[in-house]
C-alpha cells in the first residue's frame, strides 16, 4: 500500500510554488549582495579626493565619484523633480544646469529637496548669481523609476518632471552636456541633500529572502504532512468485500 498520498492538486501546487518561492529567495539574496557592493563602492568614493569635470569624462565607472566644480547656475531653466518625500512630507528636488568654467562643460546639478505644501503654488527658491566653487557626486540610477502614468512634457520654466533625463534637456537647449546627474554636497547652493544611497538596505533584502525560504519550507512541510495523513486515512478505511 502506498505510504504517501498527497493528491494530484496539492502535488501540482507544490511543484509550481516551491521553485518559485525558492527562486524569489535567491533573487533577494542577489539583490542584497548587489546593494552591499554599491555601498562599498560609495564609501570608497567618499574617501577619495574630488576630480575635475574634465577627468570625469574618461572615467570608466563614474558612479558616486566626487567632482570639484567652479562655475555658475543657469537660473532660467530649472527642473522640479516631483514625487520626492522626506519624513512623510511631499516635495520636489531642484535641478539646474551648471556651467563649469574650468572644463567648459554643462552639467545638470541637483541642489536637493524642498517641501511643496501647496501644489497650486510653484515652490519658491533662489539661485546664486555669482560663480561658485562646489563639490558634487555623480548619481547613476539603478534603473527606471516605476511610473503609473507618464506626465505630458511641460513647456514653461521652472518645469515639473517625474524623471531626470539630462540628454533630453541638452538636446532641447542646444548644448553639449554630461549625461549623468550630479548631486550637491551640503554647501552655499544646496537645499536638503540627505539622499539615501539605496532605497532598500541589504538587511531588508536578506529579511525578505528568509521569508521566501520560510514559505517554501512551510509549504513543503504541509505537503509532506498531507501526503502522510491521507495515506494513513486510506489504510484505516474499512474494506468492503462481498460475503
Amino acid at each position: 500500500m502506498n505510504a504517501f498520498r498527497p493528491g494530484y492538486l496539492p502535488s501540482l501546487l507544490v511543484l509550481l510554488l516551491v521553485p518559485t518561492l525558492v527562486g524569489l529567495g535567491f533573487w533577494q539574496l542577489a539583490r542584497a549582495e548587489e546593494k552591499r557592493q554599491l555601498l562599498a563602492v560609495q564609501q570608497v568614493q567618499q574617501l577619495a579626493a574630488p576630480i575635475s569635470l574634465g577627468e570625469l569624462e574618461g572615467h570608466p565607472d563614474p558612479a558616486y565619484t566626487r567632482v570639484q566644480l567652479f562655475g555658475q547656475f543657469d537660473a532660467q531653466h530649472s527642473l522640479l523633480l516631483d514625487n520626492r518625500t522626506r519624513g512623510g512630507q511631499a516635495g520636489v528636488e531642484i535641478l539646474q544646469p551648471f556651467y563649469d568654467q574650468n572644463s567648459g562643460l554643462w552639467l545638470l546639478l541637483n541642489r536637493g529637496w524642498l517641501p511643496w505644501r501647496d501644489r497650486r503654488v510653484t515652490p519658491s527658491f533662489t539661485t546664486p548669481q555669482t560663480p561658485l566653487s562646489l563639490t558634487a557626486w555623480v548619481y547613476v540610477s539603478l534603473g527606471d523609476t516605476l511610473q503609473l502614468q507618464q506626465a505630458p512634457p511641460e513647456k514653461g520654466w521652472p518645469r515639473l518632471i517625474t524623471r531626470v533625463e539630462p540628454q533630453a534637456l541638452w538636446q532641447q537647449l542646444g548644448r553639449a552636456g554630461l549625461s549623468h546627474e550630479l548631486r550637491l554636497y551640503p554647501g552655499p547652493a544646496s537645499f536638503q541633500v540627505d539622499w539615501p544611497i539605496v532605497a532598500m538596505s541589504p538587511d531588508k533584502h536578506l529579511g525578505y529572502a528568509v521569508q521566501w525560504f520560510a514559505l517554501a519550507v512551510t509549504l513543503l512541510g504541509l505537503f509532506i504532512y498531507l501526503g502522510l495523513h491521507n495515506a494513513r486515512e486510506t489504510r484505516h478505511e474499512p474494506s468492503h468485500r462481498p460475503a
